[in-house]
């Protein structure tokens, strides 16, 4: 199961990451709450968050190829460096008590630019850090990694917020980021040999997306997880809203949501990483898949915390155990050449789409005025369309083969 961690590059960035995203799930419950105390409005909910995805939306492509071309550890430098600046003038505008909403936008803005970069840029080294042999040992680490620190991290941030307010949870994000910037100039990496851009930038983006266009595996796969994203994923912003109006619930109950949601995944990540290769992967994933929407479903009908709580970790666990494989799916059939590339477009999906639609989903429960109702039918269109997906399309997903290097 940890197999992966035999490689020393691979054990920095994985232990530097393991101190760090703890503080990312708290300053992402602690912002949250902020911006819900602030305007008990959903409508804002979905708006920072949207702030956050926007760089994602407009330059995701773009990061992919750069993150093919240019040497991933300095990439990853600069966008840790500028994350640790935008949380540490969080903390001091919150721990002053001069915070605003249109601050908390503009800061997550920032934020959303320095993931747009890093995302692709991470991804593709992980190949580079431990090879193909242990590459699904290593997503299914890093899976476990980022959903241990959702178990931990939002029910951390509960406890905090509610003792001595958001500051205390911005500011040790900001700190954390600093064992990853350590792990990076740690590690001992040959000379870079990627080039230049220009006209050839244009043709990389070209060639990623007429990838995805041409392989009927990968088109399928990054269609599901659209469909996904736009009426699945789109709840998360709403959670605060779900933890007071609806549950009548405090700062410590919307970190329980959120911790409950991560133990789930945690689950589904530890078994892949055990488990490996003798998954059903392709089955497996159109399980999940098809049964989120069911069980978020049934979440919105829950007015019972512990249920609530259940539930969510149910949810938790269809999600990640469909990103992951999706991830390693993706990883496996694309050639190296166009993986930052591909890998770009899987995190546009994740980290922007979904986004938009939690903005849109916010707007529209804050016509309907009721927030439950409006997960419930949305999540319920997008398990129909799914359904369809996968009926019309689903014997293009089978194992894969691995692609040419």
């Amino acid at each position: 199961m940890l197999r992966a961690l035999r490689h020393r590059n691979y054990r920095l960035l994985f232990f530097g990451q393991l101190v760090s995203i703890a503080g990312v799930w708290m300053q992402s419950t602690a912002q949250g709450w902020l911006v819900n105390r602030l305007t008990e409005s959903t409508f804002w909910l979905g708006m920072v968050a949207a702030a956050q995805s926007l760089p994602v939306l407009l330059l995701s492509l773009s990061a992919g190829a750069m993150a093919d071309r240019v040497p991933k550890r300095t990439l990853l430098l600069i966008t840790q460096g500028a994350a640790m600046a935008s949380a540490l003038t969080l903390a001091a505008l919150t721990l002053t008590g001069v915070v605003q909403v249109w601050m908390v936008l503009v800061l997550a803005l920032v934020l959303g630019l320095a993931t747009t970069f890093e995302g692709p840029a991470r991804q593709a080294f992980t190949i580079d850090l431990v090879g193909r042999e242990d590459l699904l040992n290593a997503i299914g680490l890093d899976s476990t990694m980022f959903n241990g620190a959702r178990v931990i991290g939002p029910a951390l941030a509960g406890v905090v917020i509610a003792s001595f307010g958001e500051g205390p949870a911005f500011l040790y994000n900001g700190l954390s980021y600093g064992a990853v910037i350590a792990g990076l100039l740690l590690m001992r990496l040959p000379p870079n040999t990627s080039a230049s851009g220009g006209a050839a930038q244009r043709r990389r983006l070209r060639d990623g997306l007429g990838y995805i266009a041409h392989n009927p595996q990968a088109r399928l796969i990054i269609a599901q997880l659209a469909v996904l994203c736009v009426f699945c994923l789109a709840y998360i912003p709403l959670l605060p809203s779900f933890a007071s109006a609806v549950l009548g619930g405090d700062a410590m109950t919307f970190g329980g949501l959120a911790s409950s949601n991560a133990a789930g995944a945690l689950v589904a990540a530890i078994m892949i990483a055990a488990l490996g290769d003798r998954l059903p992967r392709v089955r497996l994933r159109s399980v999940a898949l098809l049964a989120y929407a069911p069980v978020l479903a049934a979440f919105t009908l829950s007015r019972y915390v512990p249920l609530s709580m259940l539930l969510l970790a149910m949810v938790g666990w269809c999600g990640i155990t469909t990103l992951t494989l999706s991830n390693t799916l993706l990883q496996l059939i694309v050639p190296d050449g166009l993986r930052g590339r591909v890998m770009a477009v899987y995190l546009l999906l994740i980290g922007g789409v979904a986004q938009i639609a939690g903005l849109l989903l916010g707007s529209i429960a804050q016509v309907v005025g009721d927030v439950a109702l409006t997960v419930r039918v949305w999540t319920a269109i997008g398990w129909f369309v799914q359904l369809g997906l996968l009926l019309s399309q689903g014997r293009a997903l089978r194992e894969p083969v691995e692609a040419p290097q």
